[in-house]
């Protein structure tokens, strides 16, 4: 489903070159749940919003489900990224003036679903993580936890192959956290979808089925 060729990414501050990654070569698997850890500044993140085609690698190869992302023009990548993969970010990113279904049903309605048909996709899959009676409330009326579920829903909506998860209990008590990586472990064996998780927390790791180890931009896989 992944993989990577020699993948670097350089950045250039005030004429000093940063390696940020120094030559990855990794394979994810269909389906598989991975973690990436590493402390701050080993280069996970630069790794993640490389994969999924935020950031732009300076060299190397980058192949999602058979397409080498690297050779796609913007649009084409963004029409990719939209049908292919889902996003989980630490801060929920959720559009504060949206209640749960209407920011769960935006990436459909982006990609062109009629409204009644998104709508109904949306709260399908809210129900599905559990928050069946918080559908109308908006960010700002939801626990943490309950607004990281919203985020995951969205992340799933349009059965992404990919999800691409960075720090996703970053922002949340431990019990909560524990509780998302409960939740995301069992989608994943539910829907057969690929996660990458993100993580500076040896816990998460534990909710995966492979973990790759980062330090100073160099991966090294373990067990």
């Amino acid at each position: 489903m992944i993989k990577t060729i020699n993948l670097k990414k350089i950045y250039k501050n005030e004429g000093i070159e940063v390696p940020a990654l120094k030559g990855i070569n990794l394979e994810i698997k269909d389906g598989e749940m991975v973690s990436i850890l590493g402390p701050s500044g080993s280069g996970k993140s630069t790794l993640l919003n490389c994969l999924s085609g935020i950031d732009k690698p300076t060299e190397g190869k980058i192949i999602i489900n058979n397409v080498d992302i690297t050779t796609l023009k913007d649009d084409e990548l963004t029409t990719f990224r939209a049908k292919n993969m889902g996003f989980i970010f630490q801060f929920f990113n959720l559009i504060p003036v949206l209640n749960a279904v209407e920011n769960v049903e935006l990436p459909l309605l982006i990609l062109g679903y009629n409204e009644k048909k998104a709508r109904k996709i949306a709260e399908n899959i809210l129900i599905e993580v559990g928050l069946k009676d918080r559908m109308k409330n908006f960010p700002n009326m939801l626990s943490g936890g309950e607004a990281q579920r919203v985020a995951i829903a969205r992340a799933l909506v349009t059965k992404p192959k990919i999800v691409w998860a960075d720090e996703p209990t970053g922002a949340l008590d431990t019990k909560t956290g524990m509780n998302i990586m409960n939740l995301i472990k069992e989608l994943n064996e539910k829907n057969n979808q690929t996660f990458v998780i993100v993580t500076h927390d040896p816990r998460i790791t534990e909710y995966t089925q492979r973990i790759l180890k980062m330090d100073s931009g160099l991966l090294f896989e373990q067990n």
